[in-house]
């Protein structure tokens, strides 16, 4: 098997069962998906614990739409992030900014240190930041393990450069998880490209009631990809 690291989103506990079994090996629990993904309920965080032996990063974030908080929900935000270490999850996945699109450094450091032992990824919030190499150093600096994004593109193939801008700049500080599009008719690709060792996808497909639910077979296919 490959050692590249596949982490794939779950919006269901029958998700988070199959992921481990068919190649993922880390999960990012989210709800809502028509929303972009929100937090999950403490039910909901126990359930998967359960259910799934590998690493649960749960999202942390109290609504859809944009990444300014107030103070009532970033309370919010602090409480999940505790209900998350106590449900034994191995990371939280957060994104906070500042009013003129920068990265929330006080909010995001606060919630680092609250959240460790735990991992933090931030999230694909550091896309709708313009000035991306100096934001980079301040998610970095606030104790962050990691960035998602897609290069402040739709999809990571749309965004391959800025990609390998952040990770020339990053310069092993912190790991760089390309997301968004990646399927396994691209991942190699993005692979060959990128040369990184960890790679998101939401590996799903969508009913016509809205809901979403892991594709097994994509799952499979991007983990063969990689062989």
């Amino acid at each position: 098997m490959s050692d590249v690291l596949l982490e794939i989103i779950a919006f269901d506990i029958a998700s988070c069962s199959l992921i481990g079994a068919n190649g993922g090996n880390r999960i990012e629990l989210c709800a809502n998906p028509l929303e972009g993904g929100t937090t999950v309920s403490y039910g909901m965080m126990k359930a998967a614990r359960s259910a799934a032996s590998i690493p649960i990063f749960p999202i942390i974030r109290p609504r859809g739409g944009d990444f300014l908080y107030n103070a009532e929900e970033f309370e919010v935000m602090r409480k999940d992030v505790m209900l998350a270490r106590d449900c034994g999850m191995d990371g939280v996945v957060l994104g906070l900014l500042t009013a003129n699109r920068s990265v929330d450094y006080d909010r995001t450091a606060a919630l680092v240190e609250l959240a460790y032992p735990m991992e933090v990824t931030f999230h694909r919030a550091f896309d709708e930041i313009e000035d991306y190499l100096p934001a980079l150093e301040l998610v970095i600096t606030a104790g962050c393990n990691r960035i998602l994004t897609s290069g402040g593109k739709p999809t990571v193939m749309e965004g391959l450069d800025r990609l390998k801008h952040c990770v020339e700049a990053a310069n092993d500080r912190i790991i760089v998880l390309p997301g968004s599009g990646i399927r396994a008719s691209n991942i190699q690709s993005i692979r060959d490209t990128l040369g990184l060792a960890e790679y998101h996808s939401s590996a799903r497909y969508q009913s016509a009631n809205g809901t979403s639910s892991l594709d097994v077979n994509e799952l499979k296919a991007l983990r063969q990809a990689l062989s």
